[in-house]
């Protein structure tokens, strides 16, 4: 069998690898999957939508109303390498953390050498925010690149066991399809039985080719396809999430103009020439997204390392001096929530199944709402190495939870070392669908992603005996790190794809024998330099 890491590894990687039919059916008569969600805050008003209009229900209240902030960023990082201090763009000092993290960035360096390096390592950026965020206990859910375009997820390890069918792809639109450097990438997942995704994008440059943006971004939620019966596409989930350098300019208005209105602050006067807000007037699917009021500068494009616009006159290839960019909000975020007559086109609207299904996720809707309000939505003029600043967005997700307890309970049974071996006691707290790839991890305490195991060992080869309640899964002494450490057991499960259950922390202790042999030090692992990192 391949290992954990290699199988999550290549999800992350070539992002469009199938469920078979048999799992994908398992999936829906298991268990409905989870989602997460991530927050921050801004002065601008709050704007609110919900994904219906209905009276209020006394009965119920908001007493089973649960809220999660959402922090999202985009940058737009012109190949280089990241900052050494991003406190400011993660909004780390804020009293209030997020329970979400939702990273999108645009050329990132993908040079032939360092982009096979990243395949085999963490990139740059990636590491970066890894290394920032896991002890501050989030860990990296989920991950897609291709070439530029890098999109991160990084949930609270408390919502990580409601997080689940996790799956992404991408798709790109640069030379005709065939070249990734535009594109957009995508990751959906259910938390706490929503359905969401987060769409990263890297649209078609210069001010003339705005209709040409909106047919690469139609083409992108049309192709982009999912191994879920629900949620088949990016369109049918509840919440969508579209962001990323979409490259949207300023029209009509003049240099002067601009920068006018920049300086005094008067951004409202530039809005009628942007032109998204002009394409979302006579496109369909745009008017279905909403974006925060644009109170801010706008991000593009600036001299390197300044804040000074763009200052510099470019040579065409006869010698002639090119025009200065216009300043313009090339980098956006906006949201969509499913609109509740939402039918697919494919489906006869008159046929008895349709309406069934209809009135089930009507049902749904208004038993479990959704509502989301952005608390901040603004560009940070602090970083200078690229000549894009990045956007942040924060949310507030209000919903109600479809599951309150993970699905699997589990524990380390008895002491942890390796002079002998060890056992794990795991209890299904809700029906779910096992699979022969199911496995369980052992993590240290402050794990960074799904892949930072230490070891793991494979459910159904390694049992040992079960009754009706729990099941005993053997783990040899030669997989426990000799030092020891601080550490906690998570059931990945290969139908739901993703962490079902988390053990609490216990100790691993270090290993007698070895110490009192001398060995110790010889004894020394892989393992245990993981640890011991």
């Amino acid at each position: 069998m391949i290992s954990p890491s290699a199988s999550l590894m290549q999800e992350d990687l070539t992002s469009f690898n199938k469920l078979s039919k048999q799992i994908n059916s398992g999936h829906q008569s298991a268990h409905t999957s989870s989602c997460h969600r991530v927050g921050l805050c801004h002065r601008l008003p709050a704007v609110e939508t919900k994904m219906e209009e209905k009276e209020e229900q006394p009965e119920r209240g908001d007493t089973d109303t649960h809220s999660f902030r959402l922090h999202m960023v985009t940058w737009n990082v012109a190949t280089a390498d990241p900052p050494d201090d991003v406190t400011v763009l993660l909004n780390l000092n804020s009293p209030k953390s997020p329970d979400l993290y939702v990273i999108g960035l645009q050329e990132v360096y993908s040079g032939p050498l360092r982009f096979v390096s990243d395949v085999v390592f963490n990139d740059p950026w990636s590491h970066l925010f890894m290394s920032i965020l896991a002890p501050r206990n989030y860990v990296k859910v989920s991950s897609i690149r291709m070439q530029g375009l890098l999109l991160l997820f990084f949930s609270k390890l408390q919502h990580v066991p409601f997080i689940s069918d996790i799956q992404a792809t991408y798709t790109r639109t640069g030379i005709f399809g065939y070249w990734g450097n535009k594109g957009g990438v995508s990751i959906r997942l259910s938390f706490y039985g929503h359905m969401l995704c987060f769409l990263n994008c890297h649209l078609a440059a210069h001010m003339k080719y705005a209709t040409e943006r909106v047919d690469e971004f139609e083409y992108i939620m049309d192709t982009q396809t999912f191994a879920c019966k629900k949620t088949p596409r990016i369109a049918d989930h509840n919440l969508v999430f579209w962001f990323g350098d979409l490259n949207f300019r300023i029209q009509d208005h003049g240099m002067h103009f601009v920068r006018t209105c920049i300086n005094n602050q008067t951004y409202n006067l530039l809005w009628s020439k942007d032109q998204l807000i002009m394409m979302k007037k006579k496109e369909q699917t745009l008017q279905e997204f909403e974006e925060g009021p644009l109170d801010f500068q706008p991000t593009y494009k600036f001299d390197l390392n300044s804040d000074t616009y763009d200052s510099r006159l470019y040579k065409t290839w006869f010698g002639f001096n090119g025009k200065k960019r216009k300043p313009a909000w090339t980098d956006r975020i906006l949201w969509r929530l499913r609109p509740k007559d939402l039918t697919s086109d494919e489906q006869d609207d008159n046929s008895e199944v349709v309406k069934k299904v209809k009135e089930l996720e009507e049902e749904e809707e208004e038993e479990y709402p959704l509502r989301i309000r952005q608390d901040m939505y603004t560009s940070n003029m602090e970083f200078t190495i690229s000549d894009h600043k990045p956007v942040i967005g924060i949310f507030t997700l209000e919903l109600r939870k479809m599951y309150e307890t993970p699905l699997v309970h589990l524990q380390a049974e008895g002491e942890w070392c390796a002079d002998i071996d060890a056992m794990v006691l795991y209890s299904p707290l809700q029906p779910f669908r096992s699979s022969s790839w199911d496995w369980i991890g052992l993590y240290k305490v402050g794990f960074s992603s799904l892949t930072d195991y230490i070891t793991y060992t494979w459910v159904k080869d390694d049992e040992v005996a079960f009754n009706e309640e729990v099941i005993q899964v053997y783990v040899s002494k030669e997989e426990i790190p000799v030092r020891g450490g601080e550490c906690v057991l998570c059931y990945y499960s290969n139908t739901l794809r993703g962490i079902i259950g988390i053990s609490e922390p216990f100790k691993v202790h270090e290993s007698k024998v070895a110490n009192e042999e001398g060995l110790l030090h010889d004894q020394i692992t892989r393992l245990d330099r993981i640890v011991a990192s």
